[in-house]
């Protein structure tokens, strides 16, 4: 097999993408790089001595037993400050190559083999990180290599060890560099189905890659090929976004549930899929492991989330690490060091990045939060503690809040410090000083880690969530929930006082940039989420004073983290304040406004995704941003009951998991064809097979119509849209995981998985009235009353009533019934003697509390016998 024939196999079994044909194919494994690959070192063997390598601050190069020694002082700066290396390379763009090496080092050390440009700017084109002990070593990587140099150079960088060492190396082999065949993606079938599945009662829609101009038969069968329901397609023209003729299948009407379903069109069978209440169950527990996968600073458990995905504890100060627990500033930002150890790695580097962070700390803290108001959401119990897959399991807190504390708890110590300049402000991020190559462990990173300048942007993103964290954590950890409180308005005073410090565009070394020019939608968002926890005016006044407060803050192409003021218009909408009623009416009015959007957007595109067909509309991370349009949808009904909304979130998943142009799911683990070897360190089993592929649930970013990284610039030019995407770990542009578009996934997951069969909502049958009589003792106390009419026509015999407190409220004691509290969770229960609740009829009952301060408004859902009150 010639090296061209393997990089052709290897993009299509391994990266599992797809084909423009309109049949698909079948690919045989392929096996290791063969013998024949070229090699591209001279002398790796050291056989005719030293020539023609060289080194640079290092003792003599001496051949010693068959190996190439050298020794490195101790006490360098950098890894580069010493090497050994060989020029003269030649490199293929676009082929791939492995390189291998023995390696071994007295006492010990971490080093890297870089294939680069020999001269400034000294553009590296591959690296390979190594850990060498005093005994011997092999290492060996494959990797493709996205520029051409006829002379690269590869230099082995060996400095910046604590201790002078005595390093050797042997058998030193570049083998390949065969130009690739030209690329074509394997398709499958042309038929395009949600490869998971379909809620019994929800909607279900497929499209049909075709050159036929007239409506095509179709048939739905079962596992066993019986004919369970026909009808014809509607043809659907030129698709803009994948430059195919295409037609849809509808067959919504079809509720049976089923396994192993397939649908047959124009001769061709669809990949299989369920129809089943339950298809989204486990999704919502898988999304949320990404993050436990991700986490840094503790080992991670491989009997919570799979064998293969234990590793030690990253960034810790453990040798090679430099570590997190005491990092200083980039030269010049600051005079002190901090403790920033904890948090989730971001996405495929080992960079922690607060903008990021906040949005995805967010997501998870709120899909939580919307179970104390959305009638679907059944009190939260799928999130409650024991649920989830944390380690932190039977502390008496959700675990989906465990999760977001673990992220929390860095947000906290990336704040300067009270008493240096800018304190109570937030450092943008912490990451390595230089890139590191792929794959690396955590464990095994050697890069100094630097602070970077504190932001505007970051500042108000530790506000926010920060107080999210201040209303959610107060029955589960009242001490935690006030440190949250006081770091979130010390952050948001900072952050007014420092109203235009932002991150550079250039700073971009070691990790991304992040930066942001505008943070007025920052601002707005930090100061919703205050008011809604503290109540407090001045939050308010600078809230209904922001433009984004009345402007129109849902794009057509979704939300992310350098646009966040739709965060906290959706937090105004559903999250119990003394907002006026007419205020709030508006707010409510425009999340169903810009959901009737997303909707007739979806009926425009064949594929049915809320998600214009342009080139514009395919970018870095798309894919979280049609689940965010798809959360707005959610919350459209959650809001409304209306189920055009939820259909239309539900019909969002299937483009994520199928229904595209690729035929492929973009969820790891989930669907007959999945992403599985998305761009990061931590999950490099393309790269190394002794890594994993990342875990299930794990969304890749999507396709990016830009084309921002050399591997697909070169592969996929002149792509339509949804065909700009490779499921290769070289696609940092298309094909990376991110927690911010993860946290996107752990909310609508959750929404679907609430869904069941996805029924017609019953209309109410009763009527809540909450009336807050004021406090007492000082404020530390108040008196409240629930009133529940029946307006059904039939009694009710005995009745349960639930409802969530905002934020501390504690209940003290209650009257006319028997109440408890769980968490923020109170459940009354009716005496003997008020049991029955004639149509038309009332019950009332009352109670004392207990609050630390803070906004007490009334709660947004009470339900009676588990059923919502209007």
């Amino acid at each position: 097999m010639t090296p061209s024939r393997r990089r052709r196999r290897r993009l299509t079994i391994l990266a599992t993408v797809t084909t423009l044909a309109l049949t698909g194919t079948t690919v045989p494994a392929f096996a290791d790089p063969p013998a024949e690959a070229p090699e591209q070192v001279r002398n790796g063997d050291f056989s005719d001595g030293v020539s023609p390598w060289f080194s640079f601050g290092t003792g003599p190069l001496a051949v010693t037993d068959g190996q190439l020694c050298t020794t490195v002082a101790g006490g360098l700066a950098n890894p580069w400050d010493a090497g050994i290396g060989q020029d003269a390379v030649p490199l293929v763009a676009g082929a791939e190559y492995t390189l291998g090496f023995d390696v071994s080092a007295t006492p010990g050390t971490a080093l890297r083999a870089v294939l680069q440009l020999g001269a400034a700017p000294y553009t590296a084109y591959a690296t390979v990180d190594a850990t060498a002990t005093a005994t011997r070593t092999r290492v060996e990587q494959t990797f493709t290599v996205t520029e051409g140099n006829d002379a690269a150079q590869l230099i082995f960088q060996i400095g910046g060890a604590a201790q002078t060492q005595t390093v050797c190396l042997d058998d030193v082999s570049l083998r390949g560099g065969d130009p690739p065949e030209p690329y074509v993606p394997d398709t499958g079938p042309r038929v395009r189905v949600n490869q998971v599945g379909y809620l019994p009662g929800g909607p279900k829609n497929a499209t049909v890659v075709t050159e036929a101009t007239d409506p095509l038969a179709w048939q739905l069968r079962s596992a066993a090929g019986a004919v369970l329901a026909d009808g014809v397609s509607t043809p659907r023209g030129m698709d803009e976004a994948s430059g195919q003729n295409v037609h849809s299948v509808d067959f919504s009407t079809y509720r049976t549930a089923g396994t192993g379903l397939t649908l047959v069109a124009d001769g061709e069978t669809s990949h299989p899929f369920d129809i089943s209440g339950a298809v989204y169950e486990q999704l919502r527990s898988d999304a949320v492991q990404f993050f436990y996968a991700q986490r840094s600073g503790i080992a991670i458990d491989g009997d919570l989330i799979g064998e293969e995905y234990a590793r030690r504890a990253g960034h810790l100060d453990v040798a090679p690490n430099r570590g997190d627990t005491d990092v200083p500033c980039q030269p010049g930002v600051c005079d002190y060091r901090l403790d920033v150890r904890g948090g989730w790695y971001d996405a495929g580097d080992h960079g922690k990045y607060v903008v990021n962070g906040g949005l995805a700390t967010y997501q998870l803290l709120n899909t939580f939060e919307r179970t104390k108001t959305a009638p679907t959401a059944d009190g939260g119990a799928a999130l409650g503690d024991s649920t989830l897959r944390v380690p932190e399991r039977d502390n008496g807190v959700p675990d989906i809040l465990d999760e977001a504390r673990w992220e929390l708890e860095f947000l906290l110590r990336m704040q300067v410090p009270a008493g240096k300049p800018l304190a109570g402000m937030a450092h943008h991020k912490i990451h390595d000083r230089n890139w590191t190559g792929l794959p690396l462990d955590p464990a095994d990173d050697p890069e100094l880690r630097e602070l970077h300048p504190p932001s505007t942007a970051a500042t108000l993103n530790l506000a926010a969530v920060a107080a999210q964290c201040a209303r959610l954590f107060a029955p589960y950890d009242r001490a935690f929930a006030t440190r949250c409180g006081t770091a979130a308005k010390t952050a948001y005073a900072a952050a007014k006082a420092n109203p235009a410090r932002l991150a550079s565009p250039t700073d971009s070394n070691g990790g991304g940039a992040y930066d942001d020019t505008v943070v007025t939608d920052e601002f707005y968002w930090a100061a919703a989420e205050l008011y809604l926890t503290t109540g407090e005016k001045a939050y308010l006044t600078d809230l209904t004073a922001s433009p984004h407060h009345t402007g129109d803050v849902f794009d057509v192409r979704g939300f992310s983290w350098q646009g966040v003021a739709a965060l906290g218009r959706l937090d105004l909408a559903t999250v119990p304040s003394g907002l006026p009623a007419a205020d709030r009416d508006r707010i409510r009015a425009s999340v169903t406004a810009a959901a009737d959007t997303y909707l007739a957007e979806i009926a425009d595109q064949a594929y049915g995704l809320p998600m214009p067909g342009d080139p514009g509309s395919y970018f870095w991370g798309g894919n979280g941003n049609i689940i965010n349009n798809a959360v707005v949808m959610a919350t459209a009904f959650d809001l409304s009951g209306d189920v055009r909304y939820r259909d239309g979130a539900v019909q969002t998943m299937d483009y994520l998991l199928g229904r595209n142009a690729l035929n492929i799911s973009y969820v790891t683990g989930w669907g007959e064809h999945h992403a599985k070897n998305q761009h990061s360190r931590i999950f490099g089993n393309q790269l190394n097979p002794q890594m994993p592929n990342p875990p299930a649930g794990s969304l890749a970013g999507g396709p990016n119509a830009a084309l921002q990284d050399p591997f697909v610039a070169s592969l996929l030019a002149g792509c339509k849209p949804q065909f700009c995407f490779v499921d290769d770990i070289a696609s940092y542009s298309t094909n990376e995981v991110a927690i911010n578009w993860n946290s996107a996934l752990t909310w609508i997951a959750s929404f679907l998985a609430d869904q069941g069969g996805a029924p017609v909502p019953t209309p109410s049958t009763c009527r809540a009235e909450y009336v807050d009589y004021g406090t007492w003792s000082g404020g530390s106390g108040f008196t409240a009353q629930v009133t529940i009419r029946n307006t059904g026509s039939t009694p009710v015999n005995g009745w349960t009533t639930r409802f969530a407190f905002t934020g501390d409220q504690k209940l003290r004691e209650a009257w006319l019934a028997k109440a408890e509290q769980k968490g923020a969770t109170v459940t009354a229960k009716n005496e003997s003697y008020n049991a029955r609740i004639a149509p038309g009829g009332t019950v009332t009952f009352g109670f004392n509390a207990l609050t630390g301060g803070g906004a007490k408004p009334a709660p947004g859902l009470i339900t009676l016998n588990g059923s919502p009150c209007s």
